[in-house]
């Protein structure tokens, strides 16, 4: 018996055309669970799920929009209806935003950040609990970032959409845990995916300088984790923040 073996479940990952949801979603395919891939961007949605079911796994892409709530509820019924149900949720979708100080921040700026980041999770975990509590069981993992924890300076507005990830987490948690239903976080430190590209050298050298580590983490040390949090095994855990932070947090 493996007792993290995914099949007959039903997953969907938010940003999961590439980076960090990609390896993911990889992962829960390979453990035999059927995915669906829900990405902002429809070519790189529809690519990352080509390249999976050409590697034999059953795969649904979910061109979607997170912070439409609309295109939030389709999705949820494009994934009981086209895969035979709902089991699993990762949120892996997000943006960095801008590096800059507080006061040279925009409200938009901060606004969008918070609307993909926090507000965005918080539709796709809501329309999950829909079926997640019809049938009463269900796993749902939440991205969250070291920075939720720390604060990283010229990274206010994500530093705090993160925050909030861990904290909303915690709250629905509670809310359906006399449920069979498990929702936690993950706090990364800095890993090596393309929205690195979004964040200055300097930031990024500041990132990795406080790693004891001393290097960046992979996506498929986070998708590790993740497996572990979605299988069955993860009964009495609810609520919390794993870090995969390279030492980084030490309390």
């Amino acid at each position: 018996m493996n007792p993290f073996d995914l099949k007959g479940r039903v997953a969907v990952v938010t940003g999961g055309a590439r980076g960090i949801g990609l390896a993911i979603a990889r992962r829960l395919a390979q453990a035999g669970a059927a995915v669906g891939i829900a990405d902002r961007d429809a070519e790189e949605c529809a690519n990352a799920t080509a390249a999976l079911a050409r590697d034999g796994h059953r795969v649904l892409a979910l061109p979607v929009d997170v912070t439409d709530e609309a295109q939030v509820e389709a999705m949820t019924e494009r994934t009981t209806s086209e895969l035979g149900g709902y089991d699993l949720l990762v949120c892996s979708a997000g943006i960095v935003g801008r590096n800059a100080f507080a006061w040279e921040t925009s409200a938009d700026e901060w606004r969008q950040v918070l609307e993909v980041n926090l507000t965005g999770l918080w539709l796709c975990n809501r329309a999950a609990l829909g079926p997640m509590r019809a049938q009463n069981w269900g796993r749902i993992v939440n991205i969250a970032s070291i920075a939720g924890k720390e604060g990283n300076p010229k990274l206010g507005p994500y530093s705090a959409s993160k925050a909030g990830v861990i904290g909303m987490t915690k709250s629905l948690a509670k809310e359906v845990a006399d449920t069979e239903i498990r929702i936690n976080s993950i706090a990364p430190a800095v890993i090596h995916t393309p929205m690195l590209d979004q964040v200055s050298a300097e930031t990024i050298a500041y990132m990795v300088s406080k790693i004891p580590v001393g290097r960046t983490g992979t996506p498929d040390e986070v998708a590790a984790l993740v497996h572990y949090l979605v299988s069955p095994e993860c009964s009495f855990s609810t609520g919390a923040c794993y870090d995969v932070s390279g030492g980084r947090a030490t309390y």
